[in-house]
């Protein structure tokens, strides 16, 4: 196809969508409020009158994706394989790695300090460790807290 023949072509069917999409939104006037309709009705009859003043210009959009957009048509835009945009892309996924990993090295620290510390007061502590799994203990431990404590 020539290039006249495509333009024209997708003139069309942008004029197509454009009518499809405005009858849709003429529908569904109805059940918008009457200052949302009238709002509605001039910002299209000033978009139908900016488009018979000037064509649209052809630009050239580049999204993130790797797509050329020119026009209607689309294209894959082909860099080759850069080896920086590859570290670029695995360094936020070796950071958080990094960081689950320490986080992770950390909290097994901190619960080693814990019982170790807990281990401590039990051997330093002048009961026998099998005192506190002793029914009875409890029993003295709440009535010596009460004595000391006469409401």
């Amino acid at each position: 196809m020539t290039d006249a023949k495509h333009d024209q072509r997708s003139v069309l069917l942008q004029d197509q969508f454009g009518r499809r999409i405005a009858g849709r939104l003429s529908a569904q006037n109805d059940e918008f409020p009457h200052d949302i309709s009238e709002r509605l009705r001039v910002a299209r009859q000033q978009a139908v009158a900016s488009r018979k003043l000037q064509p649209l210009p052809q630009r050239q959009l580049v999204p993130a994706s790797g797509l050329a957009l020119n026009g209607n048509t689309a294209s894959v835009r082909d860099e080759g394989m850069n080896p920086w945009r590859g570290l670029a892309a695995a360094l936020p996924l070796v950071a958080l790695v990094v960081g689950l990993v320490a986080i992770n090295v950390m909290q097994n620290d901190n619960r080693a300090r814990e019982v170790a510390e807990v281990d401590a007061a039990l051997l330093t502590d002048p009961l026998p460790p099998a005192a506190y799994t002793d029914p009875g203990f409890l029993q003295f431990l709440k009535s010596a807290a009460s004595h000391s404590h006469p409401d």
